[in-house]
């Protein structure tokens, strides 16, 4: 009887990781253009370029600065 509960607890903790895995993807994917957005507005000063913003999240690009 102890071996079922093994393999019970083992098929909770695949759920459990299945279903952050999915949340995780989820967050990810909806996220995604605004976190490249903030890594890229961040990193432009880093080689002295200037942060343009792009029509949608995650389509901003550093572009030489202007003089």
């Amino acid at each position: 009887m102890l071996r079922n509960k093994h393999g019970q607890t083992l098929v909770e903790y695949v759920l459990i990781v299945a279903l952050i895995s999915v949340i995780a993807v989820a967050l990810v994917s909806y996220f995604g253009g605004y976190l490249k957005d903030a890594i890229t507005k961040t990193s432009c000063p880093l080689v002295d370029q200037e942060y343009v913003a792009g029509s949608k999240p995650g389509e901003g690009i550093c572009q030489e600065k202007e003089t």
